[in-house]
């Protein structure tokens, strides 16, 4: 796999630190933002493939706008308590997928299958 570059958007902090430690091996370069202004900006200044967003600091809604002005990039939600209701929801408005905040391996599956699925679209 082509390593990644992947944005962090959670609202606490400890959990973007826990995530940074947790996937830095499997992406290029993680970076940390504080608020989707920061997001927005940090996407088209620097190229990024995945942004992990906290459904408690964005709502359906940004994400749609999110999946609409960049339509190549990943968008990984996470939640504390995520059902399959709010899995639909975040999958209809362009995330890839929805996972606990903590869970690293469900947001590498998500941006493994985004990137295999974009890789293929384009041959």
């Amino acid at each position: 796999m082509e390593l990644l570059n992947l944005t962090l958007l959670q609202k606490d902090p400890r959990v973007a630190r826990l995530l940074s430690e947790q996937l830095c091996h499997h992406f290029h370069a993680i970076h940390a933002v504080d608020s989707l202004a920061e997001l927005r900006d940090l996407i088209v200044h620097i190229p990024t493939d995945v942004v992990v967003l906290d459904m408690e600091t964005a709502t359906l809604d940004e994400v749609q706008h999110l999946h609409r002005d960049f339509s190549s990039l990943c968008i990984v939600c996470t939640h504390r308590i995520a059902d399959e209701q709010m899995w639909t929801a975040v999958l209809d408005a362009g995330a890839a997928d929805i996972c606990s905040a903590t869970d690293s391996r469900g947001i590498i599956t998500a941006a493994v299958r985004h990137a295999s699925t974009s890789h293929s679209a384009a041959a």
